[in-house]
C-alpha cells in the first residue's frame, strides 16, 4: 500500500503535491518523493520518513513545472531503510519516464529475468516499481519503433505491460516533454481517481490520486475512477484522452482499502468508505448478538480511528452505550505500516492510552476494524483489563486474515498471522480476551458492495482466492521464504 498522486496544472504544482502527499499520508510514512516536469527536464527529489521531514524550501524551489507526480511509500517490496528504493523511479529512454506505482506485482522474478535476458535493462534495486517503470519504457520503445511520440503507441505499450505484469499496479508515470499517463491494472485492485477544475482561459487542470479527499481538498471535481486496464493520458497543454488497455478487465478492488487503509472521508470505486465501514457495524452487530452475552455488557468503545464507524453502529444496534475508553496519540504513526514486528509491538503502547475512568469495573466490548498479526490486540486487551475492565470482549469489523495478501499490504506470509492455522478459541487464548467474535465473509462483501454495481472484491487475505488466478503455492512459499523485514 502507498499513496500517489499526479497532476498537469497551469502554475508551478510543487507546494499542491506536497499538500497531497501531506493528505495521502496515512497510506505511506517509510518514505516520499516528488518529480516535476518543466518542459523535457524533471526535478526529483526523494527522502525517508514522512512529508513534514522530507522536504526543505530549497527543495521545493529545485521543483519546477507545472507538471509533476508524489509518492508515499510503505514497504511491501526491497527493504524500507534503502532510501534509493523511495519512489518515483526514471528511466531515460524512451523520452525520458519518471513513474510511481501502488500495489504489488506477483511475478518479479520472470520480469527481472526478462529485463535482463530479453530487453537488456538494467536493475538497480529490488524494487518492483523499477520493474514496471523498465517494462513500461520496453513496451513503448517497442511501439514507438523509434519514431516521435504518439498516445496510440503508449496505449498500446501499456496493453503490452498488462499482458506481461502480474499482480496490482496503480501507476502514474510523466513522459517528457508530452504530459502525465495514468494506468490500472486489469482487475482495479488498488484504487486511482480522476477529477479536474477549471482554470479561467488557461482550460482544465487535471489531477489523478489514489484517493478522492485530495480531489475534494484542491476543489476538483470528481471525473471517474479509472477503471481496470485502463489508462488516461493528459498533455501538457490539458488535453486528455483515454483508453481501454486490457483485453479482459474486470473490477475486484481491495476489501482491506474500505476495512482499514484509506480514510473514512474518501470515495473508492463509486463506494463510501465511511458508509462501508457504519455498514460493517451494523452486520457485525448481527454476529455478536449470537456468540456474546450482549445482556452483561456494559460498554463499547472502538480502537481510534479507523474503527470508530463500525463501533458507533454496534453500539447502536446493541442499544449498549458506546464510549471511547482509549486516547490515541497522533503524533505515532500507524502501527498496522511499520516495518518489522518489534517496532510495530514497542509503538502500540506509544500509540494508544487506555483511560481508567471508563474501564473500571466494567465489562467491555472492544470494536476493531481488523486482527492481523494480534500484536495490537494482545496489547490492547492487556491495556484494558490494567485499566480495570472486568471482561473484554473483542471484536473485529473484518473476518479472520488467515492467508498472504501479496497485491500491495504486508502480510505476505501466514507464519505471522495470527489466525492462519488456529481455531477462533486459539486466538481468543492468544490475545487473552474473554470472547472474540469476528466479521463473516459474506457479510463483509456484503456490506462494503451494499448500493453499488460492483459484484465482486478481492478478498484474497480472508478466503485464500486470489483475484488475478497466478497466485500459486509455489510462489507463496518463496515469498515466505524471501520476505525482508
Amino acid at each position: 500500500m502507498c499513496g500517489i498522486v499526479g497532476m498537469v496544472s497551469s502554475s508551478p504544482v510543487n507546494q499542491q503535491i506536497y499538500d497531497a502527499l501531506g493528505l495521502l499520508q496515512h497510506r505511506g510514512q517509510d518514505s516520499t518523493g516528488i518529480a516535476t516536469l518543466d518542459g523535457q527536464s524533471f526535478s526529483i527529489n526523494k527522502a525517508k520518513g514522512q512529508v513534514r521531514e522530507a522536504y526543505r524550501t530549497r527543495d521545493m524551489r529545485r521543483l519546477s513545472g507545472n507538471t509533476g507526480l508524489g509518492h508515499v511509500r510503505y514497504a511491501t517490496r526491497g527493504k524500507a531503510k534503502r532510501e534509493e528504493e523511495a519512489q518515483p523511479f526514471y528511466v531515460n529512454s524512451p523520452f525520458g519516464i519518471v513513474l510511481v506505482h501502488n500495489g504489488n506485482l506477483t511475478n518479479t522474478r520472470e520480469l527481472t529475468d526478462e529485463l535482463h535476458r530479453k530487453d537488456s535493462r538494467h536493475l538497480n534495486t529490488s524494487s518492483d516499481t523499477e520493474l514496471l517503470v523498465n517494462v513500461l519504457a520496453s513496451e513503448l520503445h517497442r511501439a514507438g519503433k523509434n519514431e516521435a511520440f504518439h498516445t496510440d503507441h503508449l496505449f498500446e505499450a501499456i496493453g503490452a505491460v498488462h499482458a506481461r505484469v502480474e499482480g496490482s499496479y496503480a501507476a502514474i508515470a510523466l513522459i517528457a516533454g508530452h504530459g502525465m499517463v495514468a494506468f490500472r491494472d486489469p482487475f482495479g485492485i488498488r484504487p486511482l481517481v480522476l477529477g479536474k477544475r477549471k482554470a479561467g482561459l488557461l482550460g482544465d487542470e487535471w489531477v489523478v490520486a489514489s484517493e478522492s479527499l485530495v480531489l475534494e481538498s484542491g476543489e476538483y471535481e470528481i471525473v471517474k475512477d479509472i477503471g481496470p486496464g485502463e489508462a488516461v493520458f493528459i498533455g501538457m497543454d490539458g488535453s486528455m484522452v483515454e483508453k481501454q488497455c486490457a483485453a479482459h478487465p474486470t473490477l475486484n478492488p481491495c476489501s482491506f482499502e474500505y476495512i482499514y487503509l484509506a480514510r473514512p472521508d474518501s470515495v473508492m470505486n463509486g463506494i463510501s468508505v465511511y458508509e462501508a465501514r457504519l455498514r460493517l457495524g451494523d452486520r457485525l452487530a448481527e454476529t455478536i448478538k449470537k456468540h456474546a452475552p450482549v445482556d452483561s455488557i456494559d460498554v463499547v468503545m472502538p480502537i481510534p480511528d479507523s474503527a470508530r464507524p463500525a463501533a458507533m453502529q454496534v453500539a447502536r444496534k446493541l442499544g449498549i452505550e458506546y464510549r471511547e475508553g482509549f486516547y490515541k496519540n497522533k503524533y505515532v504513526g500507524r502501527t498496522f505500516i511499520m516495518p518489522g514486528q518489534a517496532h510495530r509491538k514497542k509503538s502500540v503502547r506509544q500509540k494508544l492510552n487506555a483511560m481508567s475512568s471508563e474501564f473500571r469495573d466494567k465489562n467491555v466490548l472492544i470494536v476493531d476494524d481488523s486482527i492481523v498479526r494480534g500484536t495490537t490486540s494482545k496489547e490492547i486487551v492487556e491495556m484494558a483489563r490494567q485499566a480495570g475492565a472486568k471482561s473484554v470482549t473483542f471484536t473485529s469489523a473484518a473476518p479472520p486474515v488467515r492467508y498472504p495478501h501479496v497485491y500491495g499490504i504486508n502480510m505476505p506470509t501466514s507464519k505471522e498471522l495470527v489466525a492462519a492455522g488456529r481455531t477462533i478459541d486459539q486466538i481468543t487464548r492468544e490475545i487473552g480476551a474473554d470472547y472474540l467474535i469476528y466479521q463473516e465473509v459474506d457479510d463483509m462483501k456484503a456490506a462494503i458492495l451494499e448500493g453499488s454495481d460492483i459484484t465482486d472484491l478481492d478478498m484474497s487475505c480472508f478466503t485464500g482466492e486470489y483475484c488475478t488466478g497466478t497466485v500459486s503455492e509455489e510462489y507463496l512459499n518463496w515469498l515466505e521464504g524471501n520476505q525482508s523485514s
